[in-house]
């Protein structure tokens, strides 16, 4: 039997069977998805915080790619928005019917030691910031959540890290629910000691220039990119770093803000 997860040197398909796929917003579900029987620990298969998958879809050549909402006990939960051909026929999907799932890609967040780590999310950013706030939370932190959207109609998963987080604030354009403005506004409010950010680039960028200064490593941000194999092969998805170049989908798609070039 195959083995699945970020321990792994390479590349591993799996068979997940659906067990729940529902509608959240007006264009926004969620998938959860159980892994099979399969010889290995729960801490090799387990993703990293942070990585993203790529789901197979029957009829489409290009797999799609969902970061990782959550994972318990052998389920996977994707949290994805309906924008497409691809998308649209995944919402379709029943529970019982199966999806092969590759994974897990990129490089994740890396845990530091915190106190206050703050978690930005904007949009479907947001998903990924619900497993690494369980995972700080195990590690004795006490997370801020700070979430944005569009819209009263756009919001999801308050009550979910409202049970997690210290504290959760959530964001909206137009002053329909929460704050009025963008997800950016405010950090001077917080006392935090980590910044941990997903979302649209505009988002980060605004993010880099106006959060305080932090220990090297302490800010990373996951960027967002047009992924064709979404494991380094094609290229489509390289960015110029301070570094270097760099394929988000493979030594990203989380980068420090030491790393970030806006040029």
């Amino acid at each position: 039997m195959r083995r699945w997860g970020y321990k792994e040197t390479h590349m591993q398909t799996l068979d997940f069977t659906v067990t729940e796929n529902v509608q959240l917003t007006a264009d926004i579900w969620r998938v959860r998805l159980a892994a099979p029987l399969c010889e290995h620990s729960e801490a090799t298969c387990a993703p990293q915080v942070g990585q993203f998958v790529n789901v197979q879809i029957d009829g489409l050549f290009l797999r799609r790619p969902i970061s990782v909402c959550d994972w318990e006990d052998g389920v996977l939960t994707l949290i994805y928005r309906v924008v497409g051909a691809g998308t649209e026929k995944l919402a379709q999907v029943q529970p019982g019917q199966v999806l092969n799932v590759l994974g897990s890609l990129g490089n994740g967040f890396t845990i530091v030691l915190a106190q206050r780590p703050l978690l930005i999310g904007g949009g479907v950013g947001v998903p990924p910031m619900y497993y690494l706030a369980k995972e700080l939370v195990k590690a004795g932190q006490q997370p801020i959540m700070m979430m944005g959207f569009n819209t009263i109609d756009d919001v999801f998963y308050v009550e979910e890290f409202t049970a997690l987080c210290r504290l959760t604030r959530v964001a909206t354009v137009d002053g329909s629910f929460g704050v009025k403005g963008f997800v950016t506004g405010g950090l001077e409010e917080f006392d935090y000691d980590a910044v941990y950010a997903c979302g649209p680039e505009p988002m980060l960028r605004a993010i880099d220039q106006t959060a305080k200064e932090l220990a090297p490593g302490h800010m990373q941000l996951s960027f967002e990119a047009r992924m064709a194999c979404g494991f380094g092969a094609c290229m489509a998805c390289t960015c110029r770093t301070k570094m270097g170049y760099k394929r988000i989908c493979k030594e990203g798609p989380i980068l420090t803000r030491e790393e970030v070039s806006w040029t």
